[in-house]
């Protein structure tokens, strides 16, 4: 009679050499998170962060008013209708002017009941008031004076704005010229560290930009209309300042 001699088998070595794997595995993929996060610096070498600012000013070319017609009446039909008409009016007094159709933007039509109070007594509605509002993108602000007052004489009772902008074209090349202006002054004063140090600028490391736009200033400018059309609403665009923020860190060495 044969006897039969059960097998062994190691359970535990998969699970260990599991373990190990995923320790190993664990370190390595570690490693790659550590060189995103930690420039490589030479043992000898010195970080040095520097921030600068720099920037430039640009007439703008660009204006955005809001306009709009205010209308009550008993009943908010007629509130509506006399709203509608007058708008109609205002909307043409706009493309009369050379406004294309892209630069106008319904903001906002509103319709909301008037109500009249006592002492001791629920609200009355007494009529409704009707609102129509649209933006208005002028690209040409010699013009800007005159388009007011078209609008006010065509129908329009609410005006505001202007804001004054400078088209993406334009306002990229000034960035571009306040970048290589943050970028020089930011060289020349690691240069000066680097001096003051008995060192050397061996690198730029990394470069972080922030941007930004202040309004315009109101700064008076000459508008050659003026001689021909005296009684158009005076409008100063003043200058747009934009600017560009860097941080930028050297690595200095002998």
């Amino acid at each position: 009679m044969t006897s039969r001699v059960p097998s062994f088998r190691p359970a535990l070595r998969p699970l260990a050499f599991a373990a190990a794997a995923a320790l190993a595995f664990g370190a390595l993929s570690a490693m790659p998170a550590r060189a995103q996060t930690t420039p490589y610096v030479a043992t000898d070498g010195t970080l040095l962060s520097v921030s600068t600012q720099a920037e430039t000013k640009r007439a703008p070319n660009l204006a955005t008013i809001s306009t709009g017609v205010v209308t009550q009446a008993a009943d908010a039909n007629a509130a509506m209708r006399a709203n509608a008409e007058q708008m109609n009016k205002v909307v043409a007094a706009i493309k009369a002017a050379g406004i294309a159709d892209r630069d106008v933007q319904t903001s906002g039509v509103n319709l909301n009941p008037q109500y009249r109070y006592a002492e001791n007594q629920p609200p009355t509605i007494t009529g409704y008031q009707a609102t129509n509002t649209v933006n208005v993108t002028v690209r040409d602000i010699a013009k800007l004076g005159k388009l007011l007052d078209a609008l006010v004489a065509t129908g329009a009772n609410q005006i505001n704005g202007p804001s004054f902008d400078v088209d993406e074209q334009e306002k990229e090349r000034a960035f571009d010229e306040a970048r290589r202006a943050a970028v020089e002054k930011a060289q020349a004063r690691a240069e000066t560290y680097a001096r003051t140090l008995g060192m050397r600028v061996r690198r730029i490391v990394s470069i972080s930009e922030g941007g930004g736009f202040a309004p315009p200033r109101p700064v008076m400018m000459a508008m050659a209309r003026a001689e021909k059309a005296a009684y158009d609403t005076s409008i100063s665009p003043g200058e747009n300042t934009l600017s560009v923020n860097l941080d930028v860190v050297f690595e200095l060495g002998k």
